[in-house]
């Protein structure tokens, strides 16, 4: 990241006001941004979503109605654009040509919106992404108008190159789609977090608080997620969790954690008075 974000630890306390996160031209003050697949029916998606405080909800375009099919219940009647940023994904795309095609239905039936979140897919079983087909569409798609946040390897080479080529936001996995095992390779995390001008979403493999809270610790923009929240037993109660572990974590980061040390340093002066 840029000196002027490494070195916010010693500016003024963050809050909503004067941390935001920006993408692109667009400004948001939540840092978690949340899906819209897996929850029991429409009703549990909107409460969570709502407990969640996220302002943006990726929606599949290629398995969500969100307009294309008028005779069946329309997401958007629940997440409403004039409450949340829609952010089309491509999820289920193994090419760059059906991806491009997704963004492209997608900005017709949102009124020319550009912003979108591309993901191609390499196989069925992973779900890892297909860096190859993963470039190709970012390059068309920019060229396209779009506003590309982009799903791809922990790569740190293959996310720099993302960036040059002008994607918004780069979104690595921490593990595979809907695995939960969490962050498994911080240090390629941080490469990538270092190294970047744009912000960085960790993207795939959140299952709890706690991993999101260390995405934000590492110094993560944000957090994309939707299997940890949908999948547990109160998806309602894991969104709340899940808000206030990305604030705890942003608050953590810009604070600036303390040293390790691997001896002991007593937290009470070792001079002063002595009774006997």
């Amino acid at each position: 990241m840029s000196d002027t974000v490494k070195n916010t630890a010693t500016q003024a306390p963050a809050n909503e006001a004067n941390d935001p996160l920006i993408i692109g031209q667009r400004t948001f003050q939540s840092r978690l941004l949340v899906g819209t697949g897996k929850y029991k029916d429409l009703e549990q998606t909107e409460q969570a979503i709502s407990t969640s405080a996220a302002e943006i909800v990726t929606v599949a375009i290629r398995r969500t109605n969100i307009g294309q099919n008028a005779d069946e219940p329309n997401l958007l009647d629940v997440i409403p654009p004039s409450r949340y940023t829609i952010l089309p994904n491509t999820a289920g795309c193994f090419d760059a040509q059906s991806a491009i095609r997704t963004c492209q239905l997608a900005r017709e039936l949102l009124d020319g919106h550009n912003l979108v979140k591309l993901e191609v897919l390499g196989d069925k079983d992973s779900l890892y992404p297909n860096v190859t087909e993963t470039l190709k569409a970012a390059q068309t798609l920019i060229d396209d108008g779009f506003d590309v946040m982009v799903y791809t390897s922990d790569d740190p080479i293959v996310a720099k190159e993302l960036e040059q080529m002008g994607c918004v936001a780069i979104m690595p996995l921490g593990s595979l789609i809907g695995s939960g095992l969490g962050l498994l390779n911080r240090h390629t995390l941080s490469l990538i977090i270092e190294n970047a001008t744009v912000p960085v979403l960790v993207d795939a493999g959140v299952g709890t608080a706690s991993d999101a809270a260390i995405a934000m610790e590492l110094g993560c923009d944000g957090v994309l997620m939707n299997s940890a929240i949908a999948y547990a037993k109160n998806p309602v109660l894991m969104a709340s969790a899940m808000k206030h572990a990305v604030i705890a974590g942003r608050e953590a980061y810009l604070a600036g954690r303390m040293p390790m040390r691997r001896q002991a340093l007593a937290s009470s002066p070792q001079t002063g008075y002595f009774f006997q």
